[in-house]
């Protein structure tokens, strides 16, 4: 069986793209609620359970992405670890 290359590396482009918006998709999800928490200075409808259990796995995903060197799985769990972090604070901080 021949494999044509060039359809090859034309799939992984759009798998590659499609991996990249959802990369930017959950990194920004979290940035309208930080915002939200900033401003009203509320968080009673936060769940601390359900974002502690969200920092475990975006962590876990950032060690994934470390350990099999890719830079956009690292890139946007770090960032949406660092973000439902600052969430938890405030949840702690407006409690």
């Amino acid at each position: 069986m021949i494999v044509n290359n060039a359809r090859i590396e034309s799939i992984m482009d759009y798998v590659t793209i499609i991996g990249l918006v959802a990369a930017v998709f959950t990194t920004v999800s979290l940035f309208p609620q930080i915002v939200k928490v900033w401003k009203t200075k509320s968080t009673k409808d936060i769940s601390t359970g359900m974002f502690s259990l969200f920092c475990g796995g975006v962590f876990l995903w950032f060690i994934y992405g470390v350990l099999i060197g890719d830079m956009p799985i690292i890139f946007a769990n770090l960032i949406a670890f660092i973000q439902a972090i600052v969430i938890l604070v405030f949840k702690v901080k407006y409690k």
